[in-house]
C-alpha cells in the first residue's frame, strides 16, 4: 500500500495572469468576451479589428490536474490503522491497570505495545497526512476486493470487527486459513442477536436483561455468549387481558427428566433457540407440571440450499436421499430433527429452521397453529430479510396462547388431568362398545353409568313404555349429591327391590335431564301418584343387541353403594368401575 498506492486525479482550480496562458480552452474564450477587470488591447492587435474585441480580462480561471493519494480506499486503510491502533492501546492501558509493575505484565503487553507503535509509524508516513477522515466505508470496491495488499488489510479488519468482537469456536480452530470461514457459526450468532432484539421489541423486554448471556473472557479482553447454560432473557407481557410470562434462551440444554418435569423424555437435546411462554400466576416448574407451559424451538441452518425435501408433493425415493447425501445436499436430517425436538421435548408446541432462503414452510399437527413444524428464510443481511415474517409468526403464537377457548388449551388440560397421576393398575378386558351412532365411545373411565331403583312392576313398564326415568331431587330419597356424574351419564343400570344383581342396562339418549313437575309427570301416565313437586327426568331406551350381552353386575361391589333403605338412593359409578364388578356365569 505505502509502496505503490492507489491515486486518483484531483482538480485544482486557480487564477492566472492572461498574458501567461500558453492554451486557451472553450469555457476560456467565453471568459475572454465576457470576464470582469478587463484591460485594452491596442489598436493593432489582430483581436481589435471590426467586429473585434478591444479588451480582454486581467486574469483567467485556469482548471489543473494533479496525482493525489486522498482517495476512498487509501481513507479507509488509514481508519482501519488508526482502529487498530486504538484497539492496542486499549489492551496496553487495561494490562496496565491491572499490573503496574513492568516485570510482570503478560507478554501480550509487550506485543500490544509494539503493534501500537508500529501501527503509529505507518500512519506518519507522507502518503497519509495528506489523506482525510473516510466519509463511508466503501467495502464494495473493487480494489479493496482484488488489490493486493488492500484485500488483506479488508481482509484482516472484517475479522477483527466482525467476527473477533465475541469469542466463538472458529477462532480457536482456525477456520481463517487457507481462505475458509466458519459461516454457519457467524450465521447462528447473527440470528441470535436479531432475535433477541425481536423478542425485546414484540415482548417489551427490558434491554438489562439481556447482560446476563454475554460474559467477558477470562483475561477481560473479550466478550463471550453463554452457552449450554439455562441463562435465559426473561419478562412479563400483558396480551389481551392475559399475563405471560416470557422467556428467551439460547443453546439451552433439555436434559433428560422423569415426568412431570421439564425437559426431555429420552436423550439431552440442544435446540439453537428456545421462545418459552407460560401464564405468569405459575412459576415455571409448576407450569411444566401442570402443562401449561409452550416451547418453541429455531435451529439455524446456514446450509440448507432450499426446501425441495420439506415442501416436495412426493416423497424422494431412498436412492435419491443416498445421492445427494454422497454430494453433501442431504437436508432430510434437519426436518426429522425439528420431530425430534417436538417429540422429545416436553411441552414443545413447534420446532422451526431458520435459513437463508426464499421459501416459507409450515404445517400444522392439528387444526390451529401449533403444535407444528416448519422453516422461515431469513437472509443474512443489516435489515435481516425475513425477520417480519417470522415477527408476524411470534405474534399469531402469542394471539393464540391467549386465547382461553383454544383446542391447546384444553388438550394440555387434559393431559395434566390425565397424566398428574400413575396408573392404579386396574386394567379393564372387556367386551365393550367402540361406538354409537358412528361417532367414537367415550373411554370407560370417564363414561358414567346411573345406578337407579325400581320400586314396582307398574313403574318398570311405565319407563319400558315411554322411554322415561325419573328420580327424586330431594336429600331423603334422592342422589346424595347432583353431580356431573348424575346428569351427565351415558347408561343407567335400574334394580329392584333384594335385587343385587342385575344386567338391566339402558343406554340414557338426552344430553341431559330435564326438571319435571308433578302434574306433568301424571300427565305422561305415570302409575303412582308421585310424592315430590319436581324431579329429574332422563330419556331412555334398552340396550339391545350383541353390547353387554348375557352380562349382569353385582351392585354390591360398586362404590357409592349403601345397604338398608339407602340402597334405593340412585347414585354413579363409571364404566370401568361396572365392569370389575361383572358376575361370572357360574356366580348368577
Amino acid at each position: 500500500v505505502v509502496s505503490m498506492p492507489v491515486m486518483k486525479w484531483k482538480h485544482h482550480s486557480e487564477e492566472r495572469d492572461i498574458r501567461r496562458l500558453r492554451r486557451i480552452t472553450p469555457s476560456q474564450i467565453r471568459r475572454i468576451a465576457s470576464g470582469p477587470e478587463r484591460i485594452a488591447l491596442p489598436d493593432d492587435h489582430p483581436l481589435n479589428k471590426q467586429p473585434g474585441i478591444s479588451s480582454v480580462p486581467r486574469r483567467l480561471r485556469v482548471e489543473t490536474k494533479t496525482d493525489t493519494v486522498d482517495t476512498p480506499e487509501n481513507r479507509f486503510v488509514k481508519h482501519v490503522l488508526q482502529e487498530f491502533q486504538r484497539f492496542c492501546g486499549t489492551v496496553c492501558r487495561h494490562i496496565e491497570k491491572r499490573n503496574r509493575e513492568p516485570e510482570k505484565r503478560p507478554h501480550i503487553y509487550q506485543e500490544a505495545h509494539a503493534l501500537e507503535e508500529r501501527f503509529g509509524e505507518y500512519l506518519s508516513h507522507n502518503i497519509f497526512r495528506e489523506v482525510l477522515r473516510p466519509e463511508y466505508l466503501p467495502l464494495n470496491s473493487p480494489i479493496l476486493q482484488r488489490k493486493e495488499g488492500y484485500r488483506k488489510i479488508l481482509r484482516t479488519w472484517l475479522m477483527f470487527d466482525l467476527a473477533a468482537k465475541l469469542t466463538w469456536d472458529a477462532l480457536e480452530k482456525d477456520q481463517y486459513n487457507a481462505g475458509k470461514r466458519d459461516v454457519a457459526t457467524l450465521y447462528e450468532y447473527w440470528l441470535f442477536f436479531k432475535l433477541l432484539r425481536l423478542v425485546q421489541e414484540v415482548f417489551s423486554i427490558k434491554p438489562e436483561a439481556t447482560e446476563k448471556l454475554i460474559k467477558k473472557t477470562s483475561d477481560g479482553l473479550g466478550l463471550q455468549l453463554r452457552t449450554g447454560k439455562h441463562i435465559a432473557v426473561q419478562g412479563e407481557y400483558i396480551y389481551k387481558k392475559r399475563r405471560l410470562k416470557v422467556e428467551f434462551n439460547y443453546n439451552r440444554t433439555f436434559s433428560q427428566t422423569d415426568y412431570p418435569d421439564g425437559g426431555s423424555w429420552t436423550k439431552s437435546m440442544r435446540p439453537d433457540y428456545t421462545l418459552s411462554l407460560w401464564p405468569a400466576d405459575f412459576e415455571r416448574k409448576e407450569a411444566e407440571a401442570q402443562e401449561v407451559i409452550v416451547h418453541i424451538h429455531f435451529d439455524a441452518k446456514y446450509r440448507v440450499d432450499d426446501l425441495r425435501y420439506l415442501i416436495a408433493e412426493k416423497e424422494v425415493s431412498l436412492d435419491e436421499e443416498k445421492i445427494e447425501q454422497k454430494e453433501g445436499r442431504y437436508k432430510r436430517a434437519d426436518l426429522l430433527k425439528m420431530h425430534a425436538y417436538k417429540d422429545a421435548i416436553r411441552r414443545t408446541a413447534g420446532a422451526y429452521v431458520l435459513y437463508p432462503g426464499t421459501k416459507t414452510f409450515k404445517r400444522s399437527g392439528f387444526h390451529e397453529i401449533i403444535p407444528g413444524l416448519g422453516a422461515f428464510p431469513v437472509s443474512p443481511s443489516d435489515a435481516g430479510d425475513g425477520l417480519d415474517h417470522l415477527r408476524d409468526f411470534v405474534l399469531e403464537v402469542v394471539n393464540h396462547f391467549a386465547d382461553r377457548a383454544s383446542q391447546r388449551e384444553e388438550l394440555s388440560y387434559r393431559a395434566y388431568k390425565i397424566h398428574k397421576e400413575k396408573p392404579k393398575g386396574n386394567e379393564l378386558h372387556e367386551m365393550l362398545p367402540e361406538m354409537v351412532d358412528g361417532y367414537r365411545t367415550a373411554p370407560p373411565v370417564t363414561t358414567t353409568v346411573l345406578v337407579g331403583y325400581c320400586k314396582s312392576g307398574e313403574q318398570y313398564n311405565w319407563i319400558c313404555d315411554r322411554g322415561l326415568y325419573n328420580i327424586r331431587i330431594d336429600s331423603k330419597g334422592g342422589p346424595e349429591k347432583i353431580s356431573s356424574a348424575v346428569t351427565g351419564a351415558s347408561y343407567l343400570l335400574l334394580h329392584r327391590e333384594r335385587e343385587l344383581k342385575s344386567g338391566d342396562l339402558w343406554r340414557i339418549t338426552s344430553d341431559s335431564p330435564v326438571m319435571m313437575s308433578k302434574k306433568t309427570l301424571l300427565s305422561k301416565g305415570y302409575p303412582t301418584d308421585p310424592s315430590q313437586e319436581q324431579y329429574l327426568v332422563f330419556q331412555v331406551e334398552k340396550v339391545e343387541g350383541e353390547q353387554f350381552t348375557n352380562s349382569k353386575w353385582d351392585i354390591r361391589k360398586f362404590p357409592g353403594h349403601k345397604s338398608g333403605h339407602s340402597s334405593a338412593r340412585p347414585f354413579s359409578v363409571t364404566l370401568s368401575q361396572m365392569m370389575r364388578a361383572a358376575v361370572s356365569s357360574t356366580d348368577r
